[in-house]
């Protein structure tokens, strides 16, 4: 896929109206230079979303969501970043740049997609025409509406039936065999895939059709589920089974239900539960968990109760546990004995199913059970094994409260870590005196906050400086975020944001980003007047700067002081005599009191 150039993405969101595209979606009321409202991302009852027009991107304070009007597109509308990216520019009467479609818009692909999209609407075709097909599915309850919704089809018995309806050419042969919709003998000889099954058309989420999966209708034949094999549109561990059609039924979705199989999706969606998915004949993925809270922030996965069950439902949570930021949930139903969700939900209904859900086991509880199930935690071996086996799990976990929480409770059980903040042991650990210093707020703290609130007034500075040289911590992270600035100079501060989004440091930098009051010292009093009025943004950023950099020039200094003078070659010679010079000029230039 081709790359957009940064320039096209810095133009493209200072010139969209994040509060007008926001506010087409959200209530938004203004509270003074920002709008708030409550957040579309998760469920609260005080307004904590925010969206700041003059920094172009929006935060909420409570789930932690935040982004760009780029981003904004992608987790409330759910569009892939490419189709965010031609909206928004759809929106601000720009054009993407005519290499980057033209790559992206691969002809090839293109065809490819329209040979599944003529095999989907051909075993479509086939179902209205097959009594036999139709009677299993009336004999599963399964409605016309439902089976429109789904695009439910039929492959016939027999060996070339979509062979000889779409494969006319060696062209089409071979795109529909590229598809996965054809075999091979070790004759050579090419045959369709599917025969003699009700036939599950997989769609991406764009609702392009890109593979299928087939269902036997004599209970004696087999495979029971045939589906199509990894091809260039379809990849098994990164796509679901029903979620284009559960984002079709909701604007908002609040919960999705992971099941096993398609009938199960198709029978929960026939009985009001539309918001079931199907992984596709593999465990649960990382991509899949990611994909999952992409759409819902509360994900149940709904397995049989057997050890097999039990065993899938571990495999979710070693994908799930990376991804639990706060405000996320799992679940995990088991199933009784013999019952699947589609037998489940057709005894019980919808509100019977419902209620099973309600009584779901929260992740937490199934996490500690599944690793202390053989474990005596009587005994200090037990309650070890415990330890060691949780806490390299545990170290997944996102920084946030569900992470603080899940550690908590590993001590509840195990008291691994409870000395360590146990109040005998702080009682005993010598207390170091504290000093001016160690409670002096920290001023590359407070240039990286004024340049976050206006990225511009980076460019007031020359990208290299002496201060890139100080051993101070975040030093590294200022000089790339000015080096950024200059690079980008339109760039806004939900840019930099998305810039450092993958980085260890992305929620310093939001938290500094949001700020609206922060911490004063004598050289940069940085209060909510500084934070509110440009010219003194600029000048608090400034003078931080122009700190940083006498304590470079003193640092440097104090350095080559240490050597001796025979020590140092001539060019430090000259480079001791051009600090001294210039550490006397800016004191003469600066003045004191």
């Amino acid at each position: 896929m081709a790359r957009i150039p940064d320039a096209f993405i810095d133009d493209l969101l200072a010139r969209a109206d994040i509060v007008e595209l926001i506010g087409s979606r959200v209530p938004l009321k203004r509270q003074g230079k920002e709008y708030s409202a409550r957040c579309p991302f998760h469920d609260e009852r005080s307004p904590s979303f925010t969206v700041s027009p003059t920094k172009q991107f929006y935060h909420c304070f409570g789930c932690g969501a935040h982004g760009t009007a780029i981003s904004f597109l992608m987790n409330y509308d759910r569009l892939e970043f490419l189709d965010a990216v031609e909206e928004l520019a759809k929106r601000t009467g720009m054009e993407v740049p005519r290499d980057t479609q033209q790559r992206n818009v691969n002809p090839d692909s293109v065809d490819l997609y329209a040979a599944v999209e003529a095999a989907s609407k051909f075993f479509q075709k086939q179902l209205a025409g097959s009594p036999k097909a139709q009677a299993y599915l009336d004999g599963r309850d399964v409605s016309a509406a439902v089976r429109t919704q789904f695009g439910i089809g039929y492959a016939p018995d027999g060996f070339n039936a979509l062979r000889d309806a779409l494969g006319t050419d060696a062209r089409r042969m071979s795109l529909l065999e590229r598809a996965g919709l054809f075999s091979k003998n070790d004759s050579g000889r090419v045959y369709d895939k599917f025969r003699d099954r009700v036939m599950f058309p997989i769609h991406d989420r764009r609702g392009r059709t890109i593979a299928f999966g087939g269902r036997v209708l004599d209970k004696d034949d087999g495979p029971k589920y045939l589906n199509s094999p990894e091809t260039a549109l379809f990849h098994k561990g990164r796509e679901l089974y029903g979620l284009w059609q559960v984002r079709q039924a909701h604007n908002k979705i609040d919960k999705l239900i992971v099941v096993e199989g398609y009938m199960d999706v198709v029978a929960l969606f026939e009985h009001g539960v539309d918001c079931a998915v199907a992984t596709l004949g593999t465990a649960t993925t990382p991509d899949h968990a990611e994909l999952l809270f992409r759409n819902a922030p509360d994900v149940y996965f709904c397995f049989d109760g057997d050890r097999a069950g039990r065993g899938a439902a571990w495999k979710a949570v070693e994908s799930v546990l990376p991804r639990m930021k706060d405000g996320r949930q799992a679940f995990f139903l088991f199933l009784p004995e013999g019952e699947d969700p589609d037998s489940l939900v057709r005894k019980e209904g919808r509100d019977g199913f419902e209620l099973r859900l309600r009584e779901a086991t929260p992740l937490s509880q199934f996490f500690f059970d599944s690793l202390s199930g053989d474990v005596n935690l009587g005994t200090l071996e037990g309650r070890g094994r415990l330890a060691e086996r949780a806490k390299p799990l545990l170290a997944q976990i996102p920084d946030g409260a569900f992470g603080d929480l899940m550690k908590q409770r590993l001590t509840e059980l195990t008291g691994v870590g409870a000395r360590a903040n146990s109040p005998e042991s702080t009682a005993q650990r010598p207390q170091r005196a504290s000093t001016p210093t160690a409670n002096k707020p920290s001023l590359v703290r407070s240039a990286i906050t004024m340049l976050l609130q206006q990225p511009a007034i980076a460019l007031a500075v020359p990208s290299s400086l002496h201060f890139a040289s100080l051993d101070q911590p975040g030093v590294g992270l200022l000089v790339e975020l000015v080096e950024l600035v200059h690079e980008r100079p339109d760039i806004s501060t939900g840019l930099i944001l998305e810039h450092f989004a993958d980085r260890s440091e992305a929620p310093a930098l939001t938290k500094l980003a949001t700020a609206r009051a922060v911490e004063t010292t004598a050289a940069t009093p940085l209060d909510a007047r500084v934070l509110d009025d440009a010219d003194k943004r600029q000048q608090a950023f400034l003078d931080a700067v122009s700190r940083l950099e006498e304590q470079a020039i003193q640092q440097r200094i104090e350095a080559l002081q240490s050597r001796r003078t025979s020590e140092l070659d001539e060019a430090e010679k000259h480079e001791m005599r051009e600090l001294l010079s210039l550490r006397a000029s800016r004191a003469r230039a600066i003045p004191r009191g």
